[in-house]
């Protein structure tokens, strides 16, 4: 049964990475441009493949490939512990939030040695920027998913979806959810939160990357982008929960209307400097994060 369980949630997981970067190819269409068929990932994909990698001088070798199978690895993680369906994960932990936690800062260490790897000025800028913004991003998502799991007295994610049944988190705790996005742009490097490979430092911790490395960051990407989305739509969404449906395909539905949002935000949100960004997380968004927790457990009590 779980060799089953673990087959499936890795073909939900690829078919997601190729959702999301359709996802990604559909966005020009909201400026104008032409939105790109289903193939059209695919054919990208193929380019990258075929092109040589591209080498800097004295390059930390072992990081340069370790840090794309991280990536990947935290998302395939993170992904685990989200039920499928009514009381059945493939990894039923009964700290999921935690562990959940555990994956989002061990993202911004992995961000961070991509930058580093190279052995170049562009990409060691966007690792020290990415984890300037993505530490404070951590307290926030903290505060959000902590508050989700008081109506359920539990940090257990089949916990929390089961406290669902008669009204979702979004409902009971409106804030929730678009707080949670700040946390997916920051953890999918995405619009005004992606201050790891920003175009003004020409890609930052992709600048030095082509071929076949750039093609694993980019899959290890849209896997952190079908995790989070999957997460959020078992915390806010009620995940598996929903009338005549099967509970996978109603958590199938709900995680990629939550990607679609993301990559929409990422779009349509406009870029700032990353003081100013920092200014925003520090001054703005820590605290309306804990005033929702505080509220949230004034509701729950």
């Amino acid at each position: 049964m779980s060799v089953l369980l673990a087959a499936g949630v890795l073909v939900a997981l690829a078919l997601g990475i190729w959702l999301g970067a359709w996802f990604d190819r559909l966005a020009p269409a909201l400026e104008g441009g032409r939105a790109a068929g289903p193939m059209a990932p695919l054919r990208d994909w193929a380019a990258l493949l075929i092109r040589d990698q591209a080498e800097t001088e004295a390059p930390d070798r072992m990081n340069r490939l370790l840090a794309p199978a991280w990536y990947l690895a935290l998302a395939a993680i993170g992904l685990s512990v989200v039920p499928v369906a009514e009381g059945l994960a493939l990894w039923h932990s009964p700290v999921g939030i935690v562990v959940w936690g555990s994956c989002e800062a061990l993202i911004v260490i992995t961000v961070f040695l991509h930058g580093w790897s190279p052995n170049a000025p562009f990409p060691l800028i966007g690792a020290y920027r990415y984890a300037a913004i993505g530490l404070p991003v951590m307290l926030p998502s903290m505060f959000v998913l902590i508050a989700a799991a008081l109506p359920a007295e539990s940090l257990s994610l089949i916990a929390i979806v089961d406290s669902q049944r008669d009204s979702w988190n979004l409902v009971r705790q409106p804030l929730g959810l678009p707080l949670f996005l700040v946390v997916g742009l920051t953890l999918t490097l995405r619009g005004p939160l992606d201050f790891a490979g920003g175009v003004d430092i020409a890609g930052g911790t992709s600048a030095e990357e082509s071929g076949a490395g750039l093609f694993l960051w980019q899959v290890a990407r849209l896997a952190t982008l079908v995790a989070f989305s999957a997460l959020a739509a078992a915390v806010f969404l009620g995940g598996p929960l929903g009338p005549l449906l099967p509970g996978p395909v109603w958590l199938a539905l709900k995680t990629a209307l939550v990607m679609a949002l993301t990559v929409l935000a990422g779009r349509l949100i406009a870029r700032t400097t990353p003081s100013r960004m920092l200014h925003v997380l520090w001054v703005w968004l820590l605290p309306l994060s804990f005033a929702h927790l505080a509220v949230s457990g004034m509701v729950a009590l």
